[in-house]
């Protein structure tokens, strides 16, 4: 039986060892070391103007993330339909409501003119929105400038999940620097893993602040404990900071590796007709953290969960896109606004293999197999 191919795998080939050994023998394993500081300081030097927080998942950073934005209990925010449930679950910790919208075909991300319709049909009711929530599905950015210039016309704050993005830019700027406030996941199968982790992102100095204050359970700073307010254990670690300063070390060369396996694929799937793949439009540079690929059952014969088991026959792991959110059972019945995008591309997506130590030949062994279901049909 030939290699297992995971869908997105994670490579340690560089100072991961070295640097968590360092932790280890400093004797700082939790939530206080210097290999924080280090990531933390190095991760906000490439974003330049913006400054981080590095918490124990992407998950808290996005539920901390609303905390510092005020919502709360019966608080509405819009959120993209088309993502990972935990880009909406923080909303209900807090007592919100989300109100899902849906995905514009280029970039798959929210559609800013159905987010305005949006806004206004929530105004229209009274209730003004508490913050946007815009992600960059699959690394791909979202259209930020649309984006940014609704959320300021009826000044809401737009809260950035680029989990999927690092590395990923619009307009030569970092994806997660946009908004009032960003995120990053260091998740196992994210470009960059800390284990599992994540940031807070601003150039806000007193969002930044607050949100170390609140991450460590909002200890007073005091020579006991006394508390003001209700913290969080949400810090990242020193060892999974040891593991992520040697990954961010090498995050350029892991986003080129992503891009390059991207380009390979739509090379070797040029000539399978009904096959297309995820925008990458004008304004965007995608870290292409997975390759994804619609597939038009009418033109090739057959359907992605026809193609992802034959994948999985082969051992070979791939995965439908995100079911939207508003057709989850759980979300059944919070508002949704839009039409049949992001429902289409669930029900034709896949997400390929994409990890950066994927080969050429590995490319070639899935390559093989879809050509093997055209021939089915011809």
């Amino acid at each position: 039986m030939p290699q297992m191919l995971h869908l997105s795998f994670p490579v340690f080939d560089g100072n991961e060892s070295l640097y968590l050994q360092q932790a280890v023998s400093s004797g700082y394993l939790a939530t206080n070391g210097a290999f924080i500081n280090k990531f933390e300081t190095k991760l906000s030097k490439r974003l330049r103007s913006h400054q981080t927080v590095g918490l124990n998942s992407g998950t808290s950073a996005l539920h901390l993330a609303l905390v510092l934005l005020g919502v709360g209990q019966g608080d509405e925010v819009i959120c993209q339909s088309f993502t990972f449930c935990a880009s909406a679950n923080p909303i209900v910790y807090l007592g919100g409501t989300p109100i899902f919208v849906d995905s514009e075909e280029e970039s798959w991300n929210i559609n800013p003119e159905i987010l305005e319709d949006a806004i206004l049909g929530r105004l229209a009711l009274g209730k003004k929105p508490k913050a946007i929530i815009v992600v960059h599905l699959f690394g791909m950015p979202a259209k930020m400038r649309e984006i940014l210039e609704i959320a300021s016309k009826y000044n809401i704050p737009v809260l950035e999940d680029a989990a999927e993005a690092v590395g990923s830019t619009y307009q030569g700027q970092f994806c997660g620097t946009f908004g009032k406030l960003g995120i990053y996941s260091f998740n196992g199968n994210k470009i960059i893993t800390t284990g599992g982790g994540g940031a807070i992102i601003s150039n806000d100095t007193s969002l930044i602040e607050k949100a170390k204050y609140l991450s460590t359970q909002a200890r007073e700073d005091l020579p006991f404990y006394q508390h003001l307010e209700i913290g969080f254990n949400y810090r990242m670690t020193n060892m999974a900071a040891a593991i992520g300063l040697a990954q961010l070390e090498k995050l350029d060369q892991f986003v080129q590796k992503r891009r390059q396996i991207n380009q390979r694929y739509r090379e070797l799937f040029k000539d399978f007709p009904g096959i297309s793949f995820q925008t990458e439009y004008d304004d965007a540079y995608s870290n292409f953290w997975l390759t994804t690929i619609i597939i038009d059952e009418k033109v090739t014969g057959f359907s992605n969960d026809r193609l992802r088991v034959q994948f999985f026959k082969n051992g070979i792991e791939t995965r439908f896109l995100w079911k939207p959110l508003h057709l989850q059972p759980v979300y059944k019945t919070v508002p949704f606004y839009g039409g049949l995008v992001s429902e289409q591309l669930f029900l034709k997506g896949l997400c390929l293999p994409s990890s950066v130590n994927l080969s050429e030949q590995d490319q070639y062994r899935i390559f093989e197999i879809v050509e093997r279901e055209f021939s089915k049909i011809s």
